[in-house]
């Protein structure tokens, strides 16, 4: 059994004189575990730190084995993110969040996600809100996603304001004024019209720090309704950290 593949490291634990078992998650195989040979060896040792993109070869003899990888690095970007209290603390949590996924199930939207995180997990200005956007579609992945397309109520696209924590689905402003404390505030660079204008990405007007709180609010309710309660864990306590830095601006 052979593939090559591109993969962002999450992980590596020292196994004998001078190897390492490395966790991958992949474009086209998901997470995947594998054995690299020499890993803590003067070449390979920054290859395999956490946060980097990687060219990876698996082998085994049979599906069913761990087998082993031969990496080459492609963005060796891990300094960079080790010298940022953000990056670190949003690494880690990026990490915990990815091992609810079942090992080697596809899942490359999920890895487009993540790697667009990764690149920017040093920049205050961008990591949060892609880090919001991150959780957003790992729920999707696990089968929990929001529909923050229309209301719920009326079906109208214009001025979400709202999202129900039971359904997941988005309320329009006025539809959702008479039960305003009931509900979760839906940040407008969710919306379909704050990812138009770049709420999404990189461009437009930037989330205040208001906003990117009531995107960690809003995420973090389903990870903990759909993921860590029925898992019987609790979040990272890592997320908590980079929400407060994430607010914080730093």
């Amino acid at each position: 059994m052979e593939w090559t593949d591109e993969g962002i490291v999450l992980g590596a634990r020292s196994h004998g004189e001078s190897g390492a078992i490395v966790e991958l998650l992949t474009m086209e195989h998901g997470r995947h575990l594998g054995y690299v040979n020499g890993a803590r060896g003067k070449r390979l040792a920054a290859v395999v730190q956490p946060g980097n993109t990687v060219a990876a070869s698996w082998r085994a003899r049979t599906d069913e084995q761990m087998g082993t990888f031969t990496l080459e690095g492609v963005a060796l970007r891990s300094g960079a993110l080790m010298a940022s209290r953000l990056a670190l603390y949003g690494l880690a949590t990026m990490s915990a969040h990815l091992r609810h996924l079942p090992e080697r199930d596809p899942h490359p939207a999920l890895y487009v996600a993540a790697q667009a995180l990764v690149s920017h997990l040093d920049d205050p200005d961008l990591a949060p809100r892609l880090f919001v956007a991150f959780e957003l579609a790992l729920l999707a992945e696990l089968g929990f996603g929001l529909d923050l397309g229309a209301c719920a109520l009326t079906g109208v696209t214009d001025d979400l304001a709202w999202v129900s924590p039971r359904t997941g689905r988005a309320v329009s402003r006025d539809a959702g004024a008479p039960w305003a404390d009931k509900l979760l505030a839906l940040p407008a660079f969710l919306t379909a019209r704050g990812r138009s204008e770049g709420g999404g990405a990189g461009d437009g007007d930037d989330p205040t720090p208001e906003e990117i709180a009531q995107g960690f609010t809003l995420t973090g309710h389903f990870l903990e309704r759909a993921v860590f309660a029925p898992n019987g864990v609790q979040a990272p306590p890592e997320r908590m950290r980079f929400v407060g830095l994430a607010r914080a601006g730093s």
